[in-house]
């Protein structure tokens, strides 16, 4: 559930959480995370420079592939009083799926732009945005279609 804040118009009020996985390193929190990916030799760092988190975005680490399992991510949403979430990310058929069945299960409003996440396997990808659509009820739409919340 990431989205980078700086691209979005701070008038909006929307507050980006970055969930990020600790691919099994116990000891590491966001800031380990984020280190790992700016290392030089780090195969995606163009885009973990692109998509850094901003100094008042949120950052949540998550043991497995859903956002709410085992994280504080229920709290932070009750604090923030969120009810309309936006999903991006990689790995639409786990790492944005998952979450976004959870999310339903607690009455979110989704809105998941097609734009915005990617998968390894395209066709996996399509469909998981198809369930989401159909039966998570979230809007799916691109982002450039998706101008209010």
């Amino acid at each position: 559930m990431t989205y980078p804040s700086k691209n979005f118009d701070p008038r909006a009020g929307i507050p980006a959480i970055y969930v990020n996985d600790n691919f099994g390193r116990w000891r590491e929190d966001q800031h380990a995370i984020l280190a790992r990916a700016l290392a030089p030799t780090a195969p995606g760092r163009p885009v973990a420079e692109l998509l850094r988190p901003a100094v008042d975005d949120y950052c949540v680490v998550k043991p497995k592939h859903s956002g709410f399992f085992a994280t504080p991510l229920d709290t932070l949403l009750s604090y923030l009083r969120a009810r309309t979430l936006i999903l991006t990310g990689i790995g639409t058929e786990l790492c944005v799926l998952f979450p976004a069945n959870d999310a339903y299960m607690r009455d979110y409003h989704l809105i998941v732009p097609s734009d915005c996440v990617t998968s390894i396997d395209p066709h996996e990808g399509s469909h998981a945005l198809e369930r989401m659509s159909d039966l998570l009820r979230a809007d799916v739409r691109p982002s450039t279609e998706c101008r209010s919340i």
